[in-house]
Formats: structure tokens, C-alpha cells, sequence
């Protein structure tokens, strides 16, 4: 229960630090102060990621990675009546923007709140409130603020380039389901936490090095582009859930391919013989549109081998949801692959 507690407090306190693609120095700062207290020894590379070196019983390296930058948007524009036009980032369903809270990051460092909203936003004046895509060219954003024109939104200080984060709505409950934005993919940042405080307060040694990569750019597709040396790579990064695939939300999801190819063969398969040994809830999958932070780092061409793992995830991009027992079969999982 305590293991519990810890991961999910950990999950709700880095879900409430707002980190779009590009906007990730706040919650890396926090990260940073939590090794301190760990005594853990990292450094940041110059794209911003955090990397934490563990030693371990042997010489041989293995990478953990996961991302903490989010989906979110940015200003493109401002409008005539104050409103703002914005451009995503990353790939969110924008249909599910539509309605949501949001901050608005200047870059002098002030805060402004909003909404997002259908240029069509009210079903006793637009004819096609019901009917209007959302997509970010029939959207915008309302300000909270008493502005009537371009240049009222100008005098805030609110321009084109600056960042918009919206709110995640994170809930926990009592049986155990969370529910929140950004699943993908701070609560695998959480389970690796959660895997070097389980080492810490069990005394006990992995058999590998271990470098631990909290990456900052992975939705926009180049997080882990390049990586310390390294002999193989595990993304923990959240498993996808529909259609023909066998992940749900109460299992670990094993990746065997997705859309930039198949996985390590050796690599996978240790990870679902484990699973199987351990008597976990897991799936194996291909995940049809998707990437990871493995991908990126075989496309930037690093030597590596890699795999790729992660607790199954609902409504990804959206609304999404998983339970603890998925985070607690990923983090079974990764302990029994680095101490067994």
C-alpha cells in the first residue's frame, strides 16, 4: 500500500506542473530537486533531459527512459476581438480541447487562464454549434481577462510564440482508476521513481547500470534522439488500448512492434517470459500509430538495442485513464528485469 501511495502522490504532483514539448524547464527543475533527495547523481543534456546514472552490479548499460513533456498548443496568432488563435503541439484530438481550461506562458513570465472554444461556441446563435470540426483552424482561445482587441491582448503582454497548457484534471479514486491528461507519459515518469525508491529502500542492486532518461521532447517525435552510451533501451511509456489489441487498463503492456518497427526480439522476449513467471496481468501488442523514445534513439542512430513496455492506457490524447494495477504489473515487471 505504501509502494502505492508513494507512486500515485509522485503522479499527482508531476501531472500538476504544466510541461508542453518545449516548456519542460519547471517540472525538470522539480525532478531535479527530487534526485537531490535521493542522492542520485545526473546531469542534463542540451535539449533538457534529465539523465540519472545508477550504479550497478555490472558494467553493462541499461537505458530507462520516459517522457515528461505533454501535448498542448502555443499562440499563433492574436485576433481582432481579443481571442487567440493557437497551433498544436504534438498530436492531441483536438475535438477534445474544446471546452477545456488552459494557461496561457508569456515569455516575461506572467500567467493568463482561458478556454478553449468552437468558433461556433453557442447553440442559441451559431447554427452549426453542433456541427463545426473542431480542428485548430475552426478554434480559439477566450481570455479571462477584459480584453476587446488586438491591442488589449497586446498590452497584457500575450504574443504570438507563447506556450498554453491545458489543465489536466487529474482524479484519483478510491478504486484505484486514474484519470487525467498527460498519463502519457508522466506516470511512467512516476513509476520509475517509484522503481529507484523500491531499490533504495530494499538495499538492493540492479545487475545492470542503469541510466534513467526523462525526455523532453518526445511528442514532437525527437526526445531520446541521442543517448549516453548504452547497451540496450526500455521505454516505459503508456500501452495503447482498442480495436483488435489485447492491452487493458490493469495490465502491462509489451510492445513487440509499432509504427517505426519491430522491437529487440531477444529484449521482448525476456520481458513477456518474466511476465509470464511472475504471474502478471500483461499484454503483447502492435501499436499501429505510434513511436517512441526508442525509436527516436535508433533513428538518431545510437548502437542499441531496444524494447519498449508501459501500463495499458485509455483514450490516449484525450481524456485518458489507466488503474494502479497497471502501474504495479510495469513496475513488477521492470524490477524483475534488472534484479533477476
Amino acid at each position: 500500500m505504501e509502494k502505492q501511495n508513494n507512486i500515485l502522490e509522485f503522479a499527482k504532483k508531476i501531472l500538476s506542473i504544466d510541461s508542453p514539448s518545449g516548456f519542460t524547464h519547471n517540472i525538470i527543475h522539480m525532478l531535479e530537486e527530487e534526485c537531490d533527495a535521493r542522492h542520485l547523481a545526473y546531469t542534463k543534456n542540451n535539449k533538457g533531459n534529465l539523465i540519472i546514472t545508477i550504479p550497478g552490479a555490472s558494467a553493462y548499460r541499461v537505458g530507462l527512459s520516459a517522457h515528461v513533456d505533454t501535448l498542448g498548443a502555443m499562440v499563433r496568432s492574436v485576433n481582432s476581438d481579443g481571442t487567440l488563435t493557437f497551433t498544436p503541439i504534438g498530436g492531441p484530438i483536438l475535438p477534445t480541447y474544446d471546452g477545456e481550461y488552459c494557461t496561457i506562458y508569456t515569455r516575461d513570465n506572467k500567467t493568463y487562464k482561458g478556454t478553449f472554444l468552437s468558433n461556433a461556441p453557442a447553440v442559441h446563435v451559431f447554427e452549426n454549434a453542433r456541427t463545426l470540426p473542431r480542428d485548430a483552424s475552426n478554434m480559439h482561445i477566450r481570455l479571462d481577462e477584459i480584453v476587446k482587441s488586438k491591442e488589449d491582448v497586446k498590452k497584457i503582454g500575450i504574443t504570438s510564440g507563447d506556450f498554453i497548457a491545458l489543465d489536466p484534471k487529474t482524479t484519483i479514486t478510491e478504486n484505484g482508476f486514474i484519470k487525467s491528461r498527460f498519463l502519457d507519459d508522466k506516470i511512467s515518469v512516476a513509476i520509475l521513481f517509484g522503481l529507484i525508491d523500491y531499490l533504495q529502500a530494499n538495499k538492493m542492486t540492479s545487475k545492470y547500470e542503469l541510466v534513467l532518461i526523462i525526455s523532453t521532447y518526445e511528442e514532437v517525435g525527437h526526445g531520446a534522439s541521442h543517448v549516453p552510451d548504452l547497451d540496450e533501451m526500455i521505454s516505459v511509456d503508456m500501452g495503447c488500448i482498442g480495436l483488435d489489441l489485447n492491452c487493458t487498463e490493469y495490465d502491462v503492456s509489451i510492445c513487440a512492434k509499432d509504427g517505426s518497427g519491430p522491437y529487440d526480439y531477444d529484449i521482448t522476449s525476456r520481458l513477456i517470459e518474466l511476465a509470464k513467471n511472475k504471474k502478471l496481468n500483461y499484454a503483447v501488442d502492435i501499436y499501429p500509430f505510434y513511436s517512441s523514445d526508442v525509436s527516436a534513439a535508433l533513428h538518431g542512430g545510437n548502437n542499441i538495442r531496444g524494447g519498449l513496455i508501459g501500463p495499458g492506457v485509455g483514450a490516449s490524447h484525450g481524456m485518458e485513464r489507466t488503474h494502479y494495477q497497471a502501474v504495479h504489473n510495469t513496475l513488477e515487471l521492470l524490477i524483475a528485469y534488472l534484479t533477476e
